[in-house]
């Protein structure tokens, strides 16, 4: 192996690099325990003109970006320094920088299961070469630690003598984690073990380290469960499935170790936990992994816990836009209905969590409301954390600005990088692998969750089936659907209707909509109109189909308000407004006088076609009591600059009760 620099950069040979052969372990079901799975990111196809410029946004734009964010703030050196090819002192301000490149290689991994790229491909190699001398002979890696233990990145992260010392600060194992979620998406892109190597000999040492009569404590930073289920999946090794349950029994037991309090979700035992504290991402990574365990162990305790918590977010702790995490401090949910706009953090990190965990509910039980919360964030609470340019990013995402309030660590708009750049890789590692979000299946069922053009080949006991799917949504509301069975199959074709559609802007009584609707769709399924007959947010369609059969469903967009329950004091007497899945908000820059704005039920908004920032969108305009009123969706604001914004408006009605 050859290392030479390059622009500052130390890169590997590709010439030299010997990369481990793609003989592939005979995988474990890759959905083991849960009844209901998903099809691989390379049986859908993306043609979409909503997300599919997303992808490509993250493929030609924002993984070269952030690899050159790496380089320049010695994410790579550092590895270098761990194995002694270059000397010198940690660099970077965080204890889990590592995870940065792991991260981008997992979305990078994702993007080339969707869009070969032999360029990308060989770059990633080299990369995993450098990850590689960083890892000690033994499997250990964290190259802080490493370099030197004495002197964390960080001054809030304790010094070290031993590995896994202070792993309530170090995040040893939220290091370990993201390098095991990267090499799964790494093998499965690529069937290449150079990173999966890494991973497992990592895997096995902590497997050797953390057992009864050893190390008893949990990661202090969640992740590495659901890290160590993918690698269980792949190889088949049960020792990383029961660590990663081990893990997670260890949380709230106090006879094992001292309890790092709720902030970590380690106050009382997960299985009886009834409500969402403590930090949201660790909350939303350890919810996910809890999921897994109710499902692979069959644990109903676990499944319990879960609709309690569940049940928490959605009717107290969640924003409009589906973000979660109401406080800077401790970057953490609030009590009950502490949902402020001006202060909100909602964390970009915590929408993608709250994401992931959801689709996984809706693996293990089939319920619509998990996919509703899955579109609403996507929309939403996740796309608002980057730029339409794929450079800037949203640490927080507000719902009000003042245009002084530097919400956004140290800014009151985008920012290019972050000390703490979680946000910016974590969007990275999730919009690739969106494809996988789109259809699932069970048995002879085919569940249409998610309203994005794009084609699905699937093959179940009575042969191979394709699907496709062409739309204009979110725009648009009108789907149709084309199935191509390779011989009369049949089967069920079960396809979600949006809770906003069937007058639920969120499930349980946290956000209701000012006036009732209970429209139904319109349902055409060759050609002849058929009813339309709705089961718990389910279109169910059973038939035997044909070559060339076609369901088209029509879903019309009106513009609603939306009203918050009034435990949430900051939104009393306000209203929001939604068309489709999009919540909408008001800029200064297209509204001068953004703060005495007030509406009315006269506001009699109207819907506009617009080219916005390169792409078609659809803005919504009207007139208030005294000025007109223009308002775009929510997770394009901040893309022209500093200014004030609101999603909750003064309500005229409310303000004279």
């Amino acid at each position: 192996m050859r290392i030479k620099q390059l622009s500052g950069l130390w890169i590997v040979c590709i010439a030299t690099l010997m990369v481990p052969g793609c003989a592939r372990h005979k995988p474990v079901p890759p959905e083991q325990g849960y009844p209901i799975s998903s099809p691989d990111i390379r049986q859908v196809t993306v043609t979409d003109n909503f997300w599919l410029p997303k992808i490509r946004l993250i493929h030609d734009t924002t993984i070269k970006y952030a690899f050159e964010k790496c380089i320049e703030e010695g994410r790579l050196e550092n590895f270098l320094i761990a194995g002694k090819i270059k000397k010198g002192k940690t660099r970077g301000k965080m204890p889990f920088d590592d995870t940065d490149l792991y991260k981008i290689i997992e979305g990078a991994s994702y993007s080339l299961l969707s869009a070969p790229d032999p360029h990308l491909e060989a770059y990633l190699d080299s990369i995993i070469a450098i990850i590689k001398i960083g890892q000690e002979p033994d499997g250990y890696i964290t190259t802080w630690f490493t370099i030197d233990p004495a002197k964390p990145p960080a001054d809030w992260v304790k010094p070290s003598t031993h590995r896994w010392e202070n792993e309530i600060s170090s995040h040893e194992l939220y290091n370990s984690g993201h390098l095991f979620e990267a090499a799964a998406a790494h093998y499965h892109a690529t069937g290449k073990k150079n990173l999966l190597d890494i991973a497992t000999k990592n895997a096995d040492l902590l497997v050797a380290n953390f057992r009864p009569g050893r190390l008893q404590k949990p990661p202090g930073h969640e992740i590495v469960e659901t890290g160590l289920i993918k690698l269980y999946q792949i190889t088949g090794k049960k020792d990383y499935l029961k660590l990663s349950k081990y893990f997670i029994d260890l949380r709230g037991d106090g006879t094992t170790h001292p309890l790092y309090g709720a902030y970590n979700q380690d106050s009382i035992p997960l299985r009886s936990e009834s409500e969402a504290v403590g930090h949201a991402v660790r909350a939303e990574y350890v919810y996910a992994a809890m999921t897994d365990i109710a499902a692979i162990y069959q644990d109903s305790a676990y499944a319990h816990a879960l609709d309690r918590i569940w049940s928490d977010i959605v009717n107290r702790k969640m924003y409009i836009t589906g973000g979660v995490g109401a406080r800077h401090e401790g970057e953490s949910f609030g009590v009950d209905y502490e949902l402020p706009n001006l202060t909100a953090y909602s964390e970009t990190c915590a929408a993608i969590g709250s994401v992931l965990w959801n689709q996984k509910m809706f693996m293990l039980s089939g319920q619509s409301k998990y996919v509703d919360i899955v579109e609403r964030t996507l929309y939403n609470g996740v796309i608002s954390g980057i730029s339409a340019d794929g450079k800037m990013f949203f640490y927080p995402n507000p719902l009000e600005s003042d245009g002084r309030f530097s919400f956004n660590m140290g800014k009151c708009t985008r920012q290019s990088w972050f000390d703490c750049s979680c946000c910016p890789t974590n969007l990275i590692r999730f919009i690739p692998s969106l494809p996988g979000l789109i259809y699932a299946t069970r048995g002879d069922t085919i569940f249409a969750n998610l309203f994005i053009s794009s084609r699905v080949h699937l093959e179940n006991r009575q042969g191979k089936i394709t699907l496709s799917q062409q739309t204009n949504y979110p725009w648009d509301g009108k789907i149709r659907f084309n199935i191509d069975p390779e011989k009369k199959t049949r089967l069920s074709l079960r396809i979600r209707v949006p809770g906003w559609f069937r007058g639920e802007p969120t499930p349980g009584n946290l956000y209701t909509y000012t006036a009732s609707v209970n429209p139904v769709p319109d349902l055409i399924v060759n050609g002849k109109a058929e009813e339309a007959r709705i089961s718990d947010g389910w279109l169910t369609i059973t038939r035997e189909w044909n070559k060339g059969d076609i369901v088209e469903l029509s879903m019309p967009m009106t513009i609603r308000q939306v009203a918050t329950n009034l435990y949430v004091e900051g939104n009393r007497n306000k209203v929001a407004f939604e068309r489709g899945p999009m919540v909408y908000c008001a800029e200064e820059i297209d509204n001068k006088n953004i703060s005495s704005l007030v509406v009315t039920d006269q506001v009699n908004l109207k819907a506009k076609k617009d080219i916005f920032l390169g792409s078609e969108v659809i803005l919504l305009t009207g007139k208030t009591q005294n000025d007109s009123l223009l308002l775009l969706p929510y997770f394009l604001w901040s893309n022209r600059g500093v200014g004030k914004m609101k999603v909750w408006l003064p309500h005229a009605r409310g303000m004279a009760n």
